[in-house]
């Protein structure tokens, strides 16, 4: 459906069910894809069998919350692949919480760090490459739960709801220099983890990662060249 061939693609939280399916897309469509995870690199390869050219493929193991260790792996991405076209920020994760009272300052600053500070390192270190070459795209993962608080998910909530902001206005800084940054609200994802979560849940209505990774290659391809700073839900049938 979309053609990436030569175009490559850094897949952050890579090792996750969404971030595997968005690889082997990527993947499939012709890009090289460099792939960061928290796992060591050979552990990571060894969640995709299907990716056999080892050529259009880097597996690394980043620690996201720490800017030097992402500097360690876009160095190497740029030393196999020469340049940097497309960033998917899906590393991140979510915790249930107490009220925000009785939160602690240990648990808020960890959703803080996994899901907006990982965003924000990444770009951060990415978009310098993409000015060089003149364009780029960042697509990143939020939240449907990141536009309104609701009790006990207050850290989550507000993590998510800095992915928008900041998802703006880098939109708003980088539109003159041919980079696109937009971000995805999705719904329940449906995955194993959510499941074994939510066993009584209607899984039929929740959003299926294919079905979310077909909305970050468009985000990723020309055809939405005039998208810009939007926050676009993927619910499902939620």
């Amino acid at each position: 459906m979309f053609d990436f061939i030569d175009k490559v693609v850094i897949i952050t939280g890579a090792g996750g069910a969404l971030g595997s399916q968005v690889a082997e897309l990527f993947y499939h469509a012709g890009a090289k894809v460099a792939l960061y995870d928290i796992l060591p690199d050979d552990k990571l390869q060894l969640k995709f069998p299907k990716l056999k050219n080892l050529e259009n493929t880097l597996f690394q193991s980043v620690n996201l919350t720490e800017e030097e260790s992402i500097q360690n792996a876009i160095e190497k991405t740029i030393n196999k692949f020469g340049h940097i076209d497309i960033l998917v920020n899906i590393a991140g994760g979510f915790r249930m919480g107490p009220l925000l009272h009785e939160t602690s300052e240990n648990d808020f600053d960890f959703m803080i760090k996994l899901n907006t500070k990982t965003m924000f390192l990444t770009s951060k270190a990415v978009i310098p490459y993409m000015l060089k070459q003149g364009g780029g795209k960042i697509i990143s993962i939020s939240a449907r739960a990141a536009l309104k608080g609701v009790g006990k998910m207050a850290p989550y909530i507000a993590s998510k709801s800095m992915v928008i902001r900041l998802t703006e206005s880098m939109a708003s800084e980088l539109r003159d220099s041919n980079i696109n940054v937009n971000c995805i609200l999705p719904g329940t994802i449906d995955t194993s983890v959510n499941r074994a979560d939510m066993p009584n849940a209607d899984f039929s209505k929740w959003v299926d990662p294919k079905d979310l990774g077909n909305v970050i290659l468009f985000l990723a391809s020309e055809e939405a060249k005039g998208i810009n700073g939007a926050a676009i839900p993927v619910y499902g049938l939620s």
